[in-house]
């Protein structure tokens, strides 16, 4: 079984640059935006795959199936992978929800909900040796008292009536965008909730409650905890 994470976060929080730290010779990128890497170098780092570069180690898939198969590409056929990073993923559901647009009724929410799950639990049949890291866009909600809660973008209510994305989860961590003293803005992850977020994470694998944006650093802790 591999182990997963999910991170959510703002758009401009570092979410997708925390990938920078990542060893490119060990990671996989499913790149479901299609949409350039915001680190420098990143052309030289990540190529895409295709029968002329087999080895390359980045791909534009987007739909449901098109996720799966890559995932169980690098699972069966490219054991030097050792991180899978499933990048925006939320768009997964919103291109399948305007591929659907014209479908009536409420079943198409049910399928996209389904399809969210059946992703989010594809870790558990993976080698052990894998970790899959799915970055997600966040919301503001409200819980049933009324209260604010950040947690990972659907398209609406009828998915999460339907599924509790981070529920599929045991790490959860929060983008989150910090100014200290000197004024100087700190990139981080939250490991913990704050009572307005879904961030969690399993008691003492993270040193502190707000951590570097920093993905290698996230897969050291967690291999640091599991030994």
């Amino acid at each position: 079984m591999a182990q997963s994470v999910l991170v959510i976060a703002d758009s401009g929080t570092g979410k997708s640059t925390s990938i920078r730290t990542l060893d490119p010779k060990e990671t996989f990128i499913i790149n479901i935006a299609n949409k350039p890497l915001p680190f420098k170098g990143y052309k030289s780092k990540y190529t895409q795959i295709s029968k002329d570069n087999p080895k390359g180690n980045i791909t534009s898939a987007a739909s449901a199936a098109g996720i799966i198969k890559a995932i169980k590409h690098v699972d069966e056929k490219m054991s030097h992978i050792k991180t899978l990073v499933v990048d925006d993923w939320q768009y997964m559901s919103s291109f399948e929800y305007f591929d659907r647009a014209n479908e009536k009724g409420y079943d198409k929410f049910t399928q996209i909900a389904a399809n969210l799950a059946m992703v989010a639990k594809m870790p558990k049949d993976l080698r052990d040796d894998l970790t899959v890291i799915f970055l997600t866009h966040s919301e503001d909600s409200t819980d049933i008292n009324g209260n604010r809660k950040i947690k990972a973008k659907t398209i609406g209510k009828m998915i999460d009536n339907t599924l509790t994305l981070e529920g599929l989860f045991s790490i959860v961590l929060f983008g989150k965008v910090n100014k200290n003293d000197d004024g100087v803005l700190e990139y981080g992850f939250e490991t913990q909730n704050n009572g307005e977020n879904t961030c969690k994470s399993p008691m003492g694998m993270f040193e502190d409650i707000f951590i570097p944006n920093d993905l290698k650093y996230v897969k050291e802790c967690i291999q640091k905890y599991e030994e």
